[in-house]
């Protein structure tokens, strides 16, 4: 679609329509908001701004600056990577192409930890495939007093977790451990004495990314987002590897994808050593959400 260049005063209310009408030939839904959120970004203002003060001059660099943001929008970059950030349970985390976007729902995950283990003051809890740090970080900021690690097997995505951390002053209070899944507590002396092990890891099955959306098949990092085959291969892992460290009655408690409870159940049922899970619905109606707490 070829973009109308619209003539008159250089203003700023000239510069948000040229905005919203690129953002909207490009297929971005929501493209008078985020318009608005680019503007910002790129000149510095406040949202009431674009209301007050349309008839605003704006100079040829401001109209480039805002213009390189948009195109990159237009291009179907996640908004969060251009913006920088990302909220997630009331705090703000930055986020880059070396991190999955924090998602809402996985807010559900934070919730049902502090719900399930908030009462017994958990000691000691890990985050498989931290990623930006939002559970690790979240977890360290709600449940003062307890042990957090983090671990991830990207070492960019640890630096970003470390940004967030420092950020909401829990840095400290969480040790980093760089590897896959499990493997950096081996050796540590951490066997039988994990209360919770939490994770968002990878669900998406290969032959499903071709159908994501654009900013998440061509922007968001793969593995990530792709598990394998199937979808729950780290399901499995975690499962697997996950009683070695638990202490007698802790927690594996992960996000899954939409249709993956029948799977993710049969999985810890042939696999052994847990209770009968117990899977969490979202606020649409989706198990997003198990919880696989360990016998003895």
């Amino acid at each position: 679609m070829v973009t109308t260049v619209l003539t008159g005063p250089l203003t700023l209310g000239v510069l948000l329509a040229e905005a919203r009408q690129r953002l909207a030939g490009a297929g971005v839904a929501n493209a008078a908001q985020e318009a608005g959120w680019l503007l910002e970004k790129g000149l510095g203002c406040r949202s009431h701004h674009l209301m007050t003060q349309s008839d605003r001059e704006i100079s040829i660099e401001q109209r480039a600056s805002v213009r390189s943001l948009v195109e990159r929008r237009a291009r179907r970059e996640p908004l969060q990577y251009i913006l920088g950030t990302q909220e997630f349970c009331g705090l703000e985390f930055a986020v880059g192409p070396s991190v999955l976007i924090p998602r809402p729902e996985t807010e559900l995950l934070v919730r049902e930890v502090v719900r399930q283990t908030g009462a017994h003051h958990a000691s000691m809890l890990v985050d498989v495939g931290t990623g930006s740090g939002c559970l690790a970080v979240t977890l360290a900021t709600t449940l003062r007093g307890s042990k957090v690690l983090a671990i991830d097997r990207s070492a960019d995505a640890l630096q970003v977790a470390k940004q967030n951390a420092a950020t909401h002053g829990v840095l400290e209070g969480i040790e980093w451990l760089h590897g896959d899944l499990l493997a950096p507590l081996a050796g540590r002396g951490l066997e039988e004495r994990v209360d919770v092990i939490v994770s968002n890891p990878p669900y998406i099955a290969e032959r499903d990314l071709p159908g994501l959306q654009p900013e998440v098949q061509m922007f968001e990092p793969h593995m990530a987002l792709v598990s394998g085959p199937l979808g729950t291969e780290f399901h499995r892992r975690l499962l697997q590897d996950a009683p070695a460290f638990l202490v007698p009655g802790g927690r594996l408690m992960m996000e899954i994808g939409q249709g993956q409870a029948a799977a993710v159940r049969a999985l810890a049922q042939d696999i052994g050593g847990y209770a009968p899970v117990v899977l969490v619905e979202d606020a649409a109606g989706i198990e997003r959400v198990v919880i696989a707490q360990k016998v003895g």
